[in-house]
């Protein structure tokens, strides 16, 4: 079965950075769209950032555009997030799905336990 466990959180203060990881299995990973949703408390989960299935097409949500950085590792079927100039505004529990591209919704109904990013101010 489709399985997501997300790591790399933690409390940092602003403008400190921060890398999260996502390993991924149970589905063929290489073929699929991958990206980053963030879930704030109190506020639906928002697509942050997306990568084509092999690297070669990013996009980012405009509230991280120039701040994050998605990257993914067929190989060991991984997707990265590098945060840099962090901002309290990025606090969320932070997850990885797969993506549909144009909508930038998540393309699987199941989702890992998620990494609780906070960021101080």
């Amino acid at each position: 079965q489709v399985q997501l466990v997300e790591s790399g959180g933690g409390l940092v203060q602003a403008g400190g950075s921060l890398r999260l990881s996502c390993a991924a299995s149970g589905f063929a990973f290489s073929s699929y769209a991958m990206g980053w949703f963030r879930q704030a408390p109190g506020r639906d989960r928002d697509f942050v950032a997306t990568i084509g299935s092999h690297g070669g097409y990013t996009y980012y949500a405009d509230s991280v555009k120039g701040r994050f950085t998605i990257s993914r590792d067929n190989d060991e079927n991984m997707v990265y997030l590098q945060m840099n100039s962090l901002k309290p505004e990025d606090t969320a529990v932070y997850y990885c799905n797969t993506v549909i591209l144009g909508n930038y919704i998540a393309g699987f109904n199941s989702w890992g336990q998620g990494t609780q990013v906070t960021v101080s101010s």
